[in-house]
């Protein structure tokens, strides 16, 4: 993860997320976070997409190093998952405490939800007043529970994400959306994500060798879609 780490350094991202399933244990992350933020340059971003955690877990995340999460109130969050709304803002309100500055996004976007919940989720991530929010859909696990209703077109997602960009006001600067895709860069997502590693809607442990995009692709896509771009850390999470 080190060597993954200064790659991705090496080819010019703004930040190094690093991304860990909910159940990971909270010292291994540390531990493992410790070593990656050794190696990389001083001013180099670091972004932790973990589970949820508490006041002291937050105070230890920025004094390693970390300047910001990625958290979010999921759609469907309590409903299709066991997890309250409640437990989400919480984690969101201890990061802040800590110095944190927090990203969220509407997600993970399926057929299923209606423009009401859309709306909803849309307005709370406005509310948290985070530094970036977004949309991104859902890549569902074959054979679970919500793989029968599909996956919302590519099409559809830059309608959903054009809505939030103008419901997010002009304080909030980052539009992020996930998978990258011109359409959702034309439709004003400022903010992509390249991945390597492992990834839950990959089917092989190395995602870069298919769906995940490197910093190359994920640059070229903003091109694309006439965006300029930041060379240097992210200013979104080095302002507040």
């Amino acid at each position: 993860m080190v060597f993954q780490a200064r790659q991705y350094e090496a080819e010019k991202a703004n930040a190094i997320y690093l991304m860990a399933t909910a159940n990971y244990p909270f010292d291994k992350f540390i531990e493992t976070s410790k070593e990656i933020r050794r190696a990389l340059k001083r001013d180099t971003v670091l972004v932790a997409n973990i589970g949820d955690f508490t006041l002291a877990q937050a105070q230890e995340l920025k004094k390693i190093g970390f300047s910001g999460i990625y958290h979010a109130v999921r759609l469907g969050e309590s409903r299709d998952t066991s997890i309250p709304i409640e437990k989400r803002l919480e984690t969101m309100t201890y990061a802040k405490e800590a110095g944190l500055l927090v990203g969220t996004c509407v997600e993970p976007v399926g057929t299923e939800h209606s423009v009401d919940e859309l709306v909803e989720k849309t307005l709370m991530t406005r509310d948290i007043k985070p530094v970036y929010s977004g949309a991104a859909r859902r890549i569902p696990i074959p054979h679970t529970t919500l793989a029968h209703n599909g996956v919302v077109t590519e099409a559809k997602m830059a309608l959903i994400l054009a809505v939030v960009r103008l419901a997010l006001g002009e304080e909030i600067q980052g539009n992020c959306t996930h998978e990258p895709n011109t359409l959702g860069a034309f439709a004003g997502a400022n903010l992509f994500w390249a991945e390597v590693g492992s990834n839950p809607r990959d089917t092989i442990k190395q995602t870069e060798k298919k769906r995940g995009m490197n910093v190359k692709d994920c640059i070229s896509i903003l091109y694309e879609a006439e965006w300029m771009v930041l060379e240097g850390p992210s200013q979104l999470y080095t302002t507040k």
